[in-house]
């Protein structure tokens, strides 16, 4: 009669413990659906937005407008209030500022990592991981006023030195510079995270073989990090693509280029979209969109091709082996 007795207990506690864990798959299932229904609803949104100015008619001053694509996607000015809106040179100083940021960016994050993990003694590795945390978590906004107050200062100082006119040092070079100081803890900590997870047989046995510390590091460590390396490198390019709030503040917003002058004045698509945002109205507010949508297509370009180029330099290394 005990047994059979236990023997129910355990066939209600089995049945409850179903029934709890259909209800969590179920609340987990809910709240994947939920947020995959809002980015498709965010970018369905903004696809809706950034192709009316080239459908609908738009009345300026007694005047209809109609945005021409074509024009939007190779002019050179961005004057809006003449209703002309050409997205074409925004494009270009929008890679052309990725580039260098990443040129600058990605060298500094890696050889840090590097530091960090291999070549530091383990304290100090862990206060500059520590400072490095600290890097990331400070505001968008925050390395927007010291652009303003200090990076637009030194790049206006340097200007004088060659003899350039500079917008009181608002100009393509501090937007690279801004951005290399928000890409730098971003990369940084992936790529830590990625080295700290190459295996110690792998290094132990590059040193067995007779290869130097530094040759180990650069040739067995880094290559074993690489896929960790490419994802920070990825976020970092990301990260100079699509930041408005700080690129804004120190830009400039030029109205015509593009500007491959480091000491000229630039406009990147996330600063068109975030300047005036909130007195724009119309055709002006709409044609933002269609900067979002140009913005969102770079990104995903880019990523794949950084993805593709990552797997292109694996089937290398492998082949190699």
């Amino acid at each position: 009669m005990v047994k059979f007795l236990n023997r129910e207990n355990e066939v209600i506690k089995s049945r409850k413990k179903t029934r709890t864990d259909k209800f969590v798959r179920l609340a987990f299932f809910l709240l994947a659906l939920l947020c995959s229904l809002s980015v498709v609803f965010i970018l369905l949104f903004i696809i809706y937005k950034g192709l009316s100015p080239f459908i609908n008619d738009y009345v300026i001053d007694g005047e209809s407008y109609k945005v021409d694509l074509w024009s939007f996607l190779i002019g050179n000015s961005w004057m809006g209030n003449q209703a002309n809106y050409g997205a074409g040179f925004i494009v270009i100083n929008t890679l052309y500022i990725a580039l260098w940021t990443t040129l600058l960016s990605a060298p500094i994050s890696i050889l840090t990592a590097l530091v960090v993990v291999r070549m530091s003694q383990k304290y100090i590795g862990k206060i500059i991981e520590f400072a490095i945390e600290l890097l990331a978590s400070i505001p968008s906004v925050i390395f927007g006023m010291f652009g303003m107050g200090i990076i637009t200062n030194w790049t206006k100082s340097l200007a004088d030195i060659f003899d350039y006119q500079t917008f009181g040092g608002q100009s393509n070079m501090s937007a690279i510079l801004v951005l290399t100081m928000m890409s730098v803890p971003t990369i940084t900590m992936l790529a830590i995270s990625a080295i700290k997870n190459v295996k110690q047989d792998l290094i132990n046995g590059s040193l067995a073989l007779g290869a130097s510390i530094s040759q180990t590091n650069y040739k067995v460590v880094l290559m074993s990090a690489r896929s960790g390396i490419f994802a920070g490198i990825i976020l970092g390019v990301n990260k100079a693509l699509g930041e408005a709030t700080a690129v804004t503040m120190v830009a400039g917003n030029a109205i015509n280029g593009p500007s491959f002058n480091l000491f000229s004045t630039t406009r990147t698509l996330t600063s068109t979209m975030l300047a005036e945002m909130g007195e724009a109205t119309g055709l002006n507010y709409d044609i933002r969109f269609s900067c979002g949508i140009l913005l969102l297509f770079i990104i995903i370009v880019i990523n794949y091709l950084l993805l593709h180029l990552n797997s292109k330099i694996g089937g290398i290394k492998n082949a190699k082996k």
